[in-house]
């Protein structure tokens, strides 16, 4: 056992219910919770919205994500910028042959099999260090921004959140698609995907935040309606999709998010990662909506902050 599983093993399972939040300073920028949800290669749709965030010259208080949600929000906390983001998805993903070379390295030895129906399944800790930059943080508590991974226990049925000790083997976890990951073994957990119990991380976003913000990327069933010919995968990603509008939908009736995006995206197959430039273009209608959205959110916060200052200058 290296010393990053020993200090693994000390991470406790975190639910933030019990938080108590810390009083709000007079003045200053809305601190914003953001949550980053599941869906695989719709899930890079979430980098038009962070360049949106960015332009606006906001920075996220606490980041929360699942599944490819906590991918690219670990490095969002490590002080990428949207635009960082999109050049790193483009340079590891923006052709066949280099995500197929890069999942060669994480031991896939037959990616036609592997995106057919062969399901040879992956090591969730070597793709996480195929597909993040170098150098990167080995500890959350190296990372600029808080952020919290959530994971699904599969022996407790409970989700386990982390937002301390070693950082890749908890997003890891948070990745591990059933049938396409073998599931890890990290600080008493047997760790499948997030999305399993929690696939838009509200509840871990909104805790000592001003503004929560949700970034939904599973899709929705419009795009489908029409299409007959589904074969096996279709199906099962399509069950899994269903699964996370269910569960996003409790979610959201618990912690309402200020600003909400869920672009369209089922044009996009659940593993085509390849499609980056596609994918993360094809958003720019909604990363508008959604700028314009926020920024609407921080001037409503800024003018119930101005009479609460007055008086106590006065």
């Amino acid at each position: 056992m290296t010393p990053l599983q020993r200090r693994g093993l000390e991470v406790v399972h975190k639910l933030r219910g019990q938080f108590i939040e810390k009083p709000r300073p007079l003045g200053g920028d809305p601190r914003i919770g953001v949550a980053l949800g599941g869906g695989s290669a719709r899930g890079l749709t979430h980098i038009p919205f962070i360049e949106a965030i960015d332009e606006l010259g906001l920075k996220p208080h606490v980041i929360a994500g699942t599944s490819i949600g906590a991918l690219i929000g670990s490095g969002w906390a490590n002080g990428m910028s949207g635009a960082d983001l999109r050049e790193h998805s483009i340079s590891v993903l923006g052709t066949m042959r280099v995500l197929a070379g890069r999942l060669w390295g994480a031991q896939v030895r037959n990616l036609g099999n592997f995106f057919s129906a062969g399901f040879n399944l992956l090591d969730a800790r070597k793709v996480v260090d195929a597909f993040l930059p170098q150098p990167f943080p080995l500890e959350f508590s190296e990372l600029n921004t808080k952020l919290y991974v959530v994971a699904t226990d599969f022996h407790s049925w409970h989700q386990a959140v982390f937002s301390e000790g070693p950082l890749r083997d908890a997003i890891a976890g948070s990745i591990a698609i059933p049938s396409l990951f073998q599931p890890v073994r990290f600080a008493h957990h047997l760790l499948v995907d997030g999305g399993v119990v929690n696939s838009l991380p509200l509840d871990q976003a909104a805790a000592d935040t001003d503004i929560l913000v949700g970034i939904d990327v599973n899709g929705d069933p419009s795009d489908l309606v029409q299409k007959t010919n589904h074969n096996a995968l279709d199906i099962w990603f399509g069950s899994a999709q269903i699964m996370m509008h269910s569960l996003t939908a409790h979610m959201m009736a618990a912690y309402p998010p200020d600003v909400y995006a869920r672009p369209h995206v089922n044009t996009f197959g659940a593993l085509e990662f390849w499609r980056v430039r596609e994918i993360v273009d094809h958003v720019a209608k909604d990363k508008d909506n959604f700028k314009r959205a926020l920024e609407r959110r921080v001037e409503m916060f800024i003018r119930r902050q101005q009479p609460t200052i007055r008086a106590e200058e006065r």
